[in-house]
C-alpha cells in the first residue's frame, strides 16, 4: 500500500494540498475520509472541489442532506454519513449511484460504510496535532489509486 503524509498548519494549506491531489483524480475515484469531528474533512473536500474547478465556497458539510453534488472538471459527490447509525441507512440513500457514478466521490465519516467500504479507494486519515495543525495521511487502498499518492510525493 502506497502512502504519503502531510502536516498542515492552516486551512489554506490543507485546501492547497487537496487541490493538488485533485489534479490526478479520475472519473470513478472514491475518497474516504476518516477523522474526529473538526479534524479537517470538509476543509479537505473544499480543496478537492477547488482542484476540480468547483467554487470551494459552495462546499459545506452535507450533514443534514447526506449528499451534495457539484459540477466542475468532473462531478463531485460529497457524502457525509455522520448522522447515520446503521449500514442499512447507507443503503437507503442510494450510495452506489454516487460511489460508482460518473464523478469523484468523497465520503466523510467513511467508517460508517462498514462492510460497504469499496474495494478500491483513497483512505485519508486526519489527526489533530494542535489547534491549527493536522496530520493528513493518504493511502491507496486496493488498486488503481497509486497514481494519486505518487502525484503527492
Amino acid at each position: 500500500m502506497q502512502t504519503v503524509q502531510f502536516l498542515s498548519d492552516s486551512e489554506e494549506r490543507t485546501i492547497k494540498f487537496a487541490a493538488k491531489m485533485a489534479g490526478s483524480l479520475k472519473r470513478g475515484d472514491i475518497i474516504c475520509l476518516f477523522g474526529d469531528l473538526g479534524s479537517g474533512k470538509t476543509t479537505f473536500t473544499k480543496g478537492i472541489a477547488k482542484g476540480l474547478k468547483i467554487n470551494q465556497n459552495k462546499i459545506n458539510s452535507p450533514t443534514f442532506v447526506l449528499v451534495n453534488e457539484y459540477h466542475g472538471r468532473l462531478p463531485l459527490y460529497h457524502l457525509d454519513l455522520y448522522r447515520l447509525d446503521e449500514i442499512k441507512e447507507v443503503c437507503c440513500i442510494g450510495y452506489e449511484e454516487f460511489l460508482y457514478g460518473e464523478g469523484v466521490a468523497v465520503v466523510e465519516w467513511a467508517e460508517k460504510l462498514g462492510a460497504l467500504l469499496p474495494k478500491n479507494y483513497l483512505q485519508i486519515r486526519f489527526s489533530s496535532k494542535g489547534p491549527s495543525k493536522r496530520l493528513i495521511h493518504v493511502a491507496a487502498c486496493g488498486q488503481g489509486l497509486e497514481r494519486v499518492v505518487e502525484h503527492l510525493k
